[in-house]
């Protein structure tokens, strides 16, 4: 059962850091949420396999998954966990870049053509490495389902799914930890 509260705690000790920072977006920041100080966590990774796989609820995709290299420990902790229940749920990674040999793909794992996916993302600001890798996985013809990530700073990013007809859930925001999203 997931358990909110505790990874409120856990991301406050181990991944919520205040100072100056740039994020991926461009954006700058008076605080850093370092989450894969969580997911590479053992409590972190099962507390947010528990939250993924309560927002799926029993509308399981085929596959989830996402872009490299923030998405991978939460695919490989949601896929665990659904492997120890017994629930067909796969994984897939999303490159930045095609691979330049083997098969050249940009979207790996026992996933093919046809298949419903969900991307799962560790911080969303502006949304724009989930919507890369919502271009990547349709463009290999798999229909996103939905958007899951970790903690939503509340800056746009849901916002930019909707305008694309994704929907944005998240097992935190920033007014968890008492922080007013920045005015853009």
């Amino acid at each position: 059962m997931y358990d909110k509260h505790a990874l409120i705690d856990l991301v406050r000790q181990k991944a919520l850091e205040f100072g100056d920072f740039t994020l991926a977006s461009g954006k700058k920041a008076s605080f850093y949420l370092d989450c894969r100080k969580v997911t590479l966590d053992p409590q972190g990774a099962n507390l947010i396999a528990e939250g993924i796989l309560e927002l799926l609820g029993d509308d399981l995709p085929d596959a989830i998954g996402g872009m490299a290299i923030g998405a991978d420990p939460i695919t490989a902790a949601v896929v665990t966990v659904a492997g120890q229940r017994g629930l067909p749920l796969r994984g897939f990674i999303v490159r930045k870049e095609a691979k330049a040999h083997g098969k050249g793909r940009q979207v790996e794992g026992p996933i093919e053509s046809g298949e419903s996916v969900v991307i799962v993302e560790d911080t969303v600001t502006t949304g724009g490495s989930s919507l890369k890798a919502i271009e990547y996985v349709e463009a290999a013809g798999m229909k996103v389902q939905a958007v899951i990530a970790i903690i939503d700073r509340l800056e746009g990013g849901a916002e930019a799914f909707a305008a694309k007809g994704y929907h944005l859930q998240t097992l935190l925001t920033v007014k968890d930890f008492g922080i007013e999203p920045a005015v853009s």
